[in-house]
């Protein structure tokens, strides 16, 4: 029998607190994904969802203290990350999974130029000499389609537009050819059309390397145009995850169904948008049933009192914590 490979990227069971004076923070509750070689894995949600923070602690570069990781596994082709040595771990990032910051302006070291930040990334993990480092970081520049790579090798991070530093910030990335790429908002306070090529370019090199991607966003357009998966996270736990076509035209989770019907689209021009109704729970006092129930137009007295398992509905890939999600997804036709 042939032996079952274990999934490129596995995140299980993953809860990420803060300690803040006299309370707890409850930043990631539980979260779990997989991610195979060449896909690309969206993870959706409001500001505030535990997005970025589950990101940060698949890449063990969390602020400790405050935060920690209380339980849960991030498994790297089987290896358990949270289980490695920090010498260990260190070494695994850039070279096996790499991440691309929202900000690159504050991301980027303002005080070195962006070819000695490239070029750091060969001489740490590949023992390059300073001008063979350099000579990489040159073609990287070229690869990510930054103009005269080699005359603003010497360019400081300022001396570039928003999107030339987020090339920047994906040269640094992919430097090492990594397994997993980790994107976390990359198109952030960026023009439509650049946002555009970031993505294009993103999908390119993906391509070229069969490399995961996980997308961290909030913006469901972008989502809809590159992702093959999409886990939409609410209060730091998931609330749904199915393909990107089953979950925009039908999704089994109130919470999804109000994010959809809170953008604009094409197709229904002239209909008005419906927000969704009140705000995120506080992290620190999470009610005891569904996290949403407060602000789900369907919630009942169970909704209250019972936290939702994830339930399949539709294709074997899709599920919804939600005690109703069969009725939501029978219910809805995006």
């Amino acid at each position: 029998m042939e032996e079952t490979r274990p999934p490129l990227l596995e995140v299980q069971d993953l809860h990420v607190e803060f300690r803040v004076r006299d309370s707890t923070v409850r930043a990631v509750n539980g979260l779990s994904y997989t991610l195979a070689e060449g896909e690309t894995l969206a993870i959706l949600g409001e500001s505030g969802s535990g997005k970025s923070v589950a990101a940060q602690a698949v890449m063990g570069i969390l602020d400790s203290p405050p935060a920690r990781v209380s339980r849960g596994a991030v498994r790297l082709r089987g290896e358990d990350l949270l289980a490695l040595p920090e010498r260990r771990r260190r070494r695994l990032r850039g070279d096996r999974i790499a991440m691309i910051f929202q900000d690159a302006l504050s991301a980027l070291n303002p005080v070195f130029t962006v070819g000695d930040q490239i070029s750091e990334m060969f001489q740490v993990h590949r023992g390059m000499r300073r001008k063979a480092a350099r000579a990489e970081a040159v073609e990287l520049m070229d690869r990510v389609r930054i103009p005269s790579a080699r005359q603003r090798l010497d360019d400081y991070p300022h001396q570039f537009s928003g999107g030339m530093r987020q090339r920047v910030m994906i040269a640094m990335a992919l430097a090492l050819e990594p397994d997993v790429l980790i994107a976390d908002e990359p198109t952030t306070a960026l023009d439509v059309t650049v946002q555009a090529q970031i993505m294009r370019l993103l999908r390119e090199l993906q391509d070229e390397m069969n490399m995961g991607l996980v997308l961290i966003t909030h913006d469901l357009g972008v989502v809809a145009g590159v992702a093959d998966r999409i886990v939409v996270m609410y209060a730091g736990s998931a609330v749904e995850e199915a393909p990107v076509r089953e979950l925009y035209r039908r999704p089994a989770h109130p919470y999804t169904v109000g994010l959809l019907r809170s953008v604009p689209r094409l197709d229904r021009g002239g209909e008005p948008l419906v927000p969704i109704k009140g705000s995120p729970p506080d992290p620190a006092a999470l009610p005891a049933g569904c996290p949403f129930a407060p602000r789900c137009p369907r919630a009942e007295e169970i909704c209250t009192r019972d936290r939702p398992a994830p339930a399949r509905v539709g294709s074997g890939e899709h599920s919804a914590a939600c005690h109703f999600a069969e009725e939501v997804y029978g219910a809805v036709s995006q």
